[in-house]
C-alpha cells in the first residue's frame, strides 16, 4: 500500500492514494495505520479518492474532482478536518492530480465542497460558515469550564479559561466529560486563554484540543476555526483576522468583509513510502486498555 505522510502545524495524517476507491479501509486497518509503536502514525488517514468514485461523494461530482475521505486515528469517520484539507490539498498539487485556479481549487469534503488557495508555504482554505447554536460545558477532572457549542461542518466545544486558570496545567491525557445530550455523536473541545496583541491581528489566543477519535492533538483546524469565531462574537466583531496558537504552531482564521471564513496555516509533505498492510500491529495484537477502534458506523 502506497503512502504519504504530511502534517499541518503538527497535526499529522497518513495520506493514502485511492482514486478509483477500490483500496479496502476498516475502522482496524486506519487504527494500525495511525498506531505510533506499530505503524506509520498520525491523528488521522486521508484517503484521496475521486468523488465521481466515492458513494458518499458523488452528489459533490459537478463541484469537485477529488474526495477527502478523512477517518480518526481510532477508525471512525469525521465529518471535517481543517488541517487535513490543507495537507491533503497540498497532496493532490505536489503529485500534479490537480492543478489550483485563480478562484482555488475545490475540494469535497462530509461537511461539503470547501475551496483552498494554495501559497508555497500556507494554504487558505474558504471553510464552512461556523454557528453557535448552545451553551454547555466540559469537564476536566475536578474542573469545570463553561463554553459554546459551534458548528463548523463537525461539533466543537469550546471553553474559555478565566480566574487564572492555566491553560498548560489541563490534563488532557483523558477525555474531557460533556453533555451527550448536546452533543450525541462526540465532539471536540478546545479550552482557550488570552494571548498578548500581535500586529496584522485583531485577536490573538491559545488554545489547546482533544479531538474526537484522536485525543490530544498539537493542533485541529477545525478546532480553531471555532475558536476563532467564538473569540470575534466574544469581542463583538463582525469580522477580523485572529491569530490561534497550538502547541504545533499558528493557524489564522480570517472573516472578512464578504461573510467568508477563511483558515490559513502550513501544510506539509514529510515523506512517502510503503506499507505492508499484513505486518501492521492491530487491535488484537494490542493490550487491552488501549481499547477497540470505534466503528465508523456509530458516527452520525
Amino acid at each position: 500500500m502506497l503512502f504519504t505522510k504530511g502534517h499541518g502545524t503538527g497535526n499529522d495524517f497518513v495520506i493514502l492514494p485511492d482514486p478509483d476507491g477500490v483500496q479496502g479501509l476498516t475502522p482496524e486497518l486506519v487504527a494500525a495505520l495511525c498506531d505510533r509503536h506499530r505503524g506509520i502514525g498520525g491523528d488521522g488517514v486521508l484517503r484521496v479518492v475521486r468523488t465521481a468514485k466515492h458513494p458518499e461523494a458523488a452528489g459533490m461530482a459537478a463541484d469537485a474532482d477529488w474526495f477527502m475521505d478523512y477517518w480518526n486515528a481510532d477508525g471512525s469517520f469525521a465529518e471535517m478536518c481543517g488541517n487535513g484539507v490543507r495537507v491533503f490539498t497540498r497532496y493532490l498539487v505536489t503529485s500534479g492530480l490537480a492543478t489550483p485556479g485563480p478562484a482555488g481549487l475545490p475540494v469535497a469534503t462530509r461537511a461539503g465542497v470547501v475551496r483552498a488557495l494554495v501559497g508555497p508555504a500556507e494554504i487558505s482554505v474558504h471553510m464552512t460558515t461556523p454557528r453557535v447554536y448552545a451553551a454547555s460545558t466540559a469537564s476536566v477532572g475536578a474542573l469545570t469550564v463553561p463554553g459554546m457549542a459551534v458548528d463548523c461542518g463537525n461539533p466543537h466545544l469550546v471553553c474559555g479559561l478565566h480566574d487564572g486558570v492555566p491553560l498548560d496545567g489541563l490534563d488532557l491525557t483523558v477525555a474531557p466529560a460533556f453533555d451527550p445530550g448536546v452533543f450525541p455523536g462526540g465532539t471536540n473541545v478546545e479550552f482557550v486563554t488570552a494571548a498578548e496583541p500581535l500586529p496584522g491581528t485583531d485577536l490573538h489566543v491559545r488554545m489547546r484540543v482533544y479531538e474526537r477519535g484522536s485525543g490530544e492533538t498539537q493542533s485541529c483546524g477545525s478546532g480553531a476555526l471555532a475558536v476563532g469565531a467564538m473569540a470575534l462574537r466574544e469581542a463583538g466583531l463582525d469580522l477580523g483576522v485572529v491569530a490561534v496558537d497550538l502547541p504545533g504552531g499558528r493557524l489564522t482564521v480570517t472573516a472578512d468583509e464578504q461573510g467568508r471564513w477563511w483558515l490559513a496555516g502550513p501544510a506539509v509533505l514529510v515523506a512517502s513510502g510503503e506499507v505492508d498492510p499484513a505486518a501492521l500491529g492491530t487491535a488484537a495484537d494490542a493490550p487491552a486498555d488501549q481499547g477497540v477502534p470505534a466503528d465508523p458506523a456509530a458516527r452520525p
